[in-house]
């Protein structure tokens, strides 16, 4: 039924300029507003829909994961820009990147409190 449609995913903000900055300023991703939204344009023409919501609650899970070639330097890079890598007891480097089983990742939160993650692939 839905096998031609052009799906998307969306989630909500509590400060729609907040997010435009943080998406656009500090992580760096071509961002259109429409109609109080904003279209995250991510990697493989994709599109995400950003929301406000008055009663927003922050998604304690990772939403929306950035695969990234060098995780360090990404890290380090993100830091630099302000970006503050979440911390779990997960046997975490002192940049915040999760060195053990699986891939190499590391959590930060937008300004609404979403959980988002680089990981290196």
């Amino acid at each position: 039924m839905f096998g031609q449609t052009k799906a998307f995913s969306g989630f909500s903000v509590d400060d729609v300029p907040a997010a435009k900055e943080f998406y656009a300023g500090i992580l760096g991703l071509e961002v259109e507003e429409d109609h109080g939204m904003l279209h995250l344009k991510i990697a493989g023409g994709n599109t995400v829909l950003v929301y406000p919501k008055d009663d927003h609650v922050p998604a304690e899970y990772t939403m929306l994961n950035f695969p990234v070639d060098d995780i360090t330097a990404t890290a380090r890079e993100l830091a630099a820009r302000g970006v503050a890598f979440e911390r779990y007891d997960a046997g975490q480097d002192e940049l915040g990147v999760m060195r053990g089983e699986g891939p190499l990742i590391a959590w930060f939160k937008d300004p609404a409190g979403n959980v988002l993650a680089i990981l290196e692939v």
